[in-house]
């Protein structure tokens, strides 16, 4: 049932419908509980199982995977013909909100279960906040089937597949003592010839660099601050030491847990919430369901499935740029129709040189964590920067209004200066 070289069997738990085993992994130690189910047909049946579910989840109380056929659908969608949502759909989701569970979504196909005219979802895994914390990569994947009329499903703990990583600026960085200074001593020190808008795309491009470098040999992993000043501060209340180290380290392990929540609240993008809500771990769970969610691991091209993620990408790519390519043989004749004119004042007001203060306010009003422009730099690098950047930033500006054209790849910049919504 279970590789002995790799979990230790620490207790059990036989139910009517379920089996439950508390494991202690060999690797790193961590106890979790798994749960195989195989759910009974009818519905009075069916609530003796979501009782044995709540007495195992309060007779454990480790973090927790249930796994098997329920032998019951979610929503009238996992069953073909269904347009109802029926009570025993109902209980099933109470189930899963009251004892906290989180339903990973499925990949390779909508149903698990087929006679060949009618189609379900009975099988499933479901997961305890606390085991996705654990695995946060964990994906629950179809497969084909042989003979049954079940497909076997696998939940697969090993990590979502991805390319090279590209650059991403840290908003926790802006919280490092000295680093905006820093960063304005290497702005200073970069001189590029060329155009503004090539100076420009030249520096950002250094200042990666050099950001890489410092976050590797000087920041370092947040996690593991946190983790080494809790067992120093587990070790000097120990030890009764009250001294003033005690006090430093109690300052240095709050600044550390903001920072992992700032971190983590800009992976999320959960806008609505403010810094210092104190929610780490709702946030982590938002941008591992956004990475699950953005997660390509098959591609149908021609009725093949492609597995392979550079297969994946340069089928992607050559897709949109095909899309994207733009005929020259054809263009709308607009002759003859009559379109609105602004007034002359407008049309001065409209083709004025950009102005600083415009520009500035711009960047002020959009929110520090959006998601990053492609070029890896978010709102709160130019907002906190916005001194050592402003003069090459208006530049660019200025080189645009007189030729009407930069760098080109400033649009990976420039894009995320772009208000996706209109200010009223």
């Amino acid at each position: 049932m279970w590789d002995k070289r790799v979990v230790e069997n620490i207790d059990e738990f036989v139910g009517e419908y379920s089996v439950g085993c508390l494991f202690k992994n060999f690797e790193d130690g961590f106890v979790w509980a798994f749960t195989g189910v195989y759910g009974p047909n009818l519905d009075c049946e069916r609530r003796l199982l979501w009782d044995e579910l709540a007495s195992m989840a309060s007779w454990w109380e480790v973090p927790w995977c249930i796994g098997g056929d329920f032998n019951v659908t979610r929503f009238p969608s996992e069953r073909s013909g269904e347009g109802r949502q029926t009570l025993a759909m109902r209980e099933f989701s109470e189930i899963i909100y009251e004892l906290e569970l989180m339903d990973v979504p499925l990949m390779g196909g909508d149903y698990t279960w087929s006679s060949n005219q009618a189609w379900s979802r009975l099988d499933r895994f479901l997961i305890s906040p606390s085991w996705e914390e654990h695995y946060p990569d964990l994906s629950q994947k179809r497969l084909s089937r042989i003979c049954s009329d079940h497909f076997p499903i696998v939940l697969d703990c090993g990590g979502i597949p991805g390319g090279r990583r590209p650059f991403k600026f840290e908003n926790i960085w802006l919280k490092h003592e000295g680093f905006v200074e820093l960063v304005g001593q290497w702005w200073s020190s970069y001189h590029l010839q060329g155009n503004p808008s090539n100076a420009l795309a030249g520096k950002l491009k250094v200042l990666k660099k050099d950001l890489k470098l410092w976050n590797e040999q000087i920041f370092g992993d947040v996690t593991l601050r946190k983790k080494n000043l809790f067992q120093e501060l587990q070790s000097l209340e120990g030890g009764g030491d009250e001294s003033n180290r005690k006090g430093q380290v109690v300052a240095d392990l709050e600044r550390v847990i903001l920072m992992e929540e700032i971190s983590w609240r800009q992976k999320s993008r959960a806008l609505w919430l403010r810094e210092g809500d104190r929610c780490t771990k709702f946030f982590h769970r938002i941008a591992n369901s956004h990475r699950r969610f953005n997660t390509i691991e098959s591609l149908n091209v021609d009725g093949n499935a492609l597995t392979d993620q550079a297969e994946i990408r340069n089928q992607v790519a050559g897709h949109f740029k095909h899309l994207l390519s733009e005929p020259h043989d054809w263009r709308p004749t607009l002759d003859g129709l009559a379109f609105e004119h602004i007034d002359q004042s407008s049309m001065v007001w409209l083709e004025r040189p950009f102005e600083e203060e415009e520009v500035h306010i711009v960047i002020k009003k959009m929110n520090r964590d959006k998601a990053r422009g492609p070029d890896g730099f978010t709102m709160a690098f130019f907002q906190k920067c916005w001194a050592m950047v402003r003069d090459d930033v208006m530049q660019v500006f200025q080189e645009f209004f007189i030729y009407g054209k930069f760098e080109k790849s400033l649009n990976v910049t420039f894009i995320a200066l772009v208000p996706k919504k209109r200010v009223l």
